[in-house]
């Protein structure tokens, strides 16, 4: 790695770090902040925001990378995502920072895929597993030293703190890239895809809406429901035909005729939902079925953040050795066989047992994951690059999304009507219902995922030509 490849990755590993200790920091904080700014109904739309401005804006960045380049995308994203902390920190409402968060969401958008992207443009394919294996790294780190940073500025400082910290560490990521990132766009008129970009904002913001909402503080047979799923269909079909008729569709469907590239992005679809099942509901199982206090639960899951930068680790090390597709198919089969065994676990289950269970179902995670990202990285050339890891990125989310409501709705229907009168349920009847949230996940790793990767070829992928609007 030379002296330009470091600064490119210090810049990046920052914009990461920030992108991925912002949930991990604000749930520690929480409950002063609803103590402070009151709306604890509204707690739960401080995370769904954040996701929904995310997962929207992400494919609309990437092809705006694509057309206008890294470099601006990079540092609009990093710029909204400052503007968007430095006004949480100045929050009077739970109203106001809720909105505030969208606006972070949305430089998040910008932010996560530009990195995937910047390392596809500055690496070579032998480096590429290496460097991302840093990045994951960084996931594995934000999980672990996120609660800590935000249980210390809410004791010493204020929880405001947790959003003003991120201004001068975003600052010196934007003056890196600025200032080292190389790239040379042609100069000529650019065609925006601003049918496809509005219709997909409208029609995918209603269907995450509603699959954030359904089930939750609207039931799913409500007319509101029902209304956002409508209006998400109808303007989803008119996104497809826009997309087939423009010149520089914000989505190029000819992407995935790329063999590697629907794999990648079809088990990264499934990987979100199995990922977001655990995070969500094994501290659940560590409470209120085995009774353990809230850092214990906490503590289950720090070794699957121990475990995915390692396999992110190995995966950089033996990829160009051993091929995308055995290191690919080892970690979603490692996945399987943890999420399998979750199936068996009773509250006289030992914690000590999930945390190994938790350190390979991550060391699954950085094994598969590096490589899919890489994998998307090196299937396009530099004109598409940007949108097709940020397609990635959005089915990632996506799948976080669908994955929740789907096991949410699950969780709800078996312990709906056993509530005592406090709204709690009994630890018994909560382990049948997560038992059951296991078992999905279980038949989600365990077939969909692994017949999914099978079907990776077995040669290295190749560069899909798109018309090149950069001279390299």
């Amino acid at each position: 790695m030379d002296r330009y490849q470091r600064n490119i990755t210090i810049a990046l590993l920052i914009a990461t770090f920030l992108a991925a200790i912002e949930v991990t920091v604000i749930s520690t904080a929480m409950p002063v902040i609803t103590r402070d700014l009151g709306g604890m109904d509204l707690i739960s739309w401080v995370f769904a925001i954040y996701l929904l401005t995310y997962a929207v804006t992400t494919p609309i960045f990437g092809k705006l990378a694509d057309l206008f380049g890294r470099k601006k995308i990079f540092i609009t994203g990093a710029t909204l995502f400052l503007i968007g902390s430095a006004l949480c920190g100045l929050s009077q409402s739970m109203e106001q920072l809720i909105f505030y968060r969208a606006i972070q969401g949305i430089g998040a958008g910008a932010l996560m895929p530009m990195s995937f992207t910047i390392v596809g443009d500055v690496f070579k394919y032998e480096q590429r597993a290496k460097v991302q294996a840093i990045l994951g790294s960084i996931w594995g780190i934000a999980g672990i030293f996120g609660p800590v940073v935000g249980g210390f500025f809410v004791d010493f400082f204020t929880w405001h703190w947790i959003f003003y910290i991120n201004i001068p560490f975003g600052l010196v990521a934007m003056y890196l890239i600025g200032k080292y990132l190389e790239e040379t766009i042609k100069k000529e008129k650019r065609s925006i895809d601003y049918g496809g970009a509005i219709t997909f904002i409208i029609g995918m913001g209603a269907l995450l809406y509603a699959l954030l909402s359904g089930g939750n503080e609207i039931p799913w047979n409500d007319p509101l429901i029902l209304l956002m799923f409508g209006v998400a269909f109808l303007f989803l079909i008119t996104f497809i035909f826009v997309q087939l008729k423009v010149r520089e569709p914000m989505l190029p469907f000819y992407l995935f005729k790329n063999r590697h590239l629907l794999i990648a992005n079809v088990s990264g679809l499934l990987l979100g939902a199995i990922l977001i099942g655990l995070t969500a509901y094994m501290p659940l199982w560590v409470q209120v079925v085995l009774l353990l206090a809230a850092t214990s639960s906490g503590l289950t899951l720090i070794p699957m953040s121990i475990g995915w930068p390692l396999g992110s680790y190995l995966s950089g090390r033996f990829i160009v050795k051993l091929g995308t597709k055995p290191i690919s198919l080892t970690g979603v089969v490692i996945i399987a066989l943890g999420t399998f065994s979750l199936t068996f676990i009773s509250a006289t289950t030992p914690n000590v047992l999930l945390v190994v269970i938790m350190f390979f179902v991550g060391l699954g995670f950085g094994l598969s994951m590096t490589v899919f990202t890489v994998i998307v990285q090196s299937s396009v050339d530099w004109s598409a690059r940007g949108t097709a890891a940020s397609s990635n990125a959005f089915l990632r989310t996506l799948g976080q999304t669908i994955g929740i409501a789907v096991l949410g709705t699950i969780l709800n229907q078996h312990i709906g009507g056993q509530l005592n009168n406090g709204g709690d349920v009994a630890p018994t009847v909560l382990a049948t219902g997560l038992n059951n949230v296991f078992i999905i996940l279980a038949i989600i790793s365990a077939f969909l995922v692994v017949i999914v990767a099978s079907f990776l070829p077995k040669e290295k992928p190749e560069e899909y030509k798109a018309t090149a609007t950069v001279e390299k």
